[in-house]
């Protein structure tokens, strides 16, 4: 099953303390992130920092993900050089073009896997898909590459490339481009069979704003959101996970389905409406989050 990717939190590379308080957090993965949170002075000192987590910290159950410069900057190939001496779990990968830059990404991973006698092919890719206007355009084509795992998005780098002024409305809503480049993340990493995570909520001081946002990504099928800031992980994990009420109902729904198909029947009424095999597929999606979650089902 895919892996549990709930919130998935961003802790600045090289910054010791945040690393040390990001262990006692409940996000499903940590993104020790190379490239945004550190400043050009700085990238060789917190890749050492981040390989040193890699090496010798205790993450329990999360997921260890850097989040590598560009293949195409200065720093990313030495990103995946330094870092792939103790592997993280996954790459994010940002900037993204095209499929040809992940199945560079593929090649050069494969390379350091057989020279420091890793398992081939255990690093996952998480891709940013949307950050630059060719990679929005190649959108559907970029889980092509074996190593992607997850598809997300995102729209602050992009609001700059396209040069726009804003990328929300004045009722906090996402504008047409970037409402299309979430439509098109979740619909491109649901044809290839991946998961689909949530773009960043920058507001962090309105918790409401973001319950909002995650309940609405969680009923469109996103099974997790990207989080900056401690407070907003219950908030993400609440969302993404499935409510009692859900897990009871489709339970029942399931024991239904037994029910009629003993009958002959796979169409039939349920608390007032007509399903059938998809509203099964949903029920017993929603369980196995469940019990990914550590809910009794």
């Amino acid at each position: 099953m895919p892996r549990l990717r709930r919130a998935v939190h961003f802790v600045p590379g090289g910054n010791e303390k945040m690393l040390a308080k990001s262990l006692d957090l409940e996000a499903d993965s940590l993104v020790l992130d190379l490239e945004d949170a550190v400043v050009p002075e700085r990238k060789e000192s917190a890749r050492e920092a981040v390989t040193g987590w890699l090496r010798d910290a205790d993450f329990g159950r999360r997921e260890r993900v850097v989040r590598m410069n560009p293949l195409d900057s200065p720093w990313g190939a030495r990103d995946l050089e330094a870092t792939m001496a103790a592997p993280p779990d996954a790459y994010l990968v940002p900037k993204v073009r095209s499929r040809d830059d992940l199945l560079e990404l593929d090649r050069l991973l494969t390379g350091l896997e057989a020279r420091h006698g890793h398992p081939r092919g255990e690093v996952a890719l998480l891709v940013l898909g949307t950050e630059t206007p060719e990679g929005v355009l190649n959108l559907r084509d970029l889980p092509a590459c074996p190593r992607v795992d997850a598809l997300t998005w995102g729209a602050e780098d992009l609001s700059a490339a396209i040069g726009a002024r804003r990328n929300r409305d004045e009722r906090g809503g996402f504008l047409d481009v970037f409402r299309y480049c979430r439509i098109m993340t979740l619909l491109s990493a649901a044809a290839a069979g991946v998961q689909a995570l949530d773009t960043v909520y920058v507001d962090i001081r309105n918790l409401e704003g973001l319950k909002r946002e995650c309940s609405e990504a969680a009923r469109m099928g996103f099974t997790g959101k990207l989080t900056i800031h401690p407070s907003q992980i219950d908030v993400v994990n609440e969302a993404f996970t499935p409510s009692a009420e859900e897990v009871a109902e489709s339970r029942e729904l399931l024991e239904a389905f037994e029910e009629n198909r003993r009958a002959g029947r796979m169409a039939f009424a349920f608390r007032g409406q007509m399903v059938d095999a998809p509203h099964l597929e949903r029920a017993r999606n929603t369980l196995e989050r469940a019990r990914q979650a550590g809910i009794p089902v």
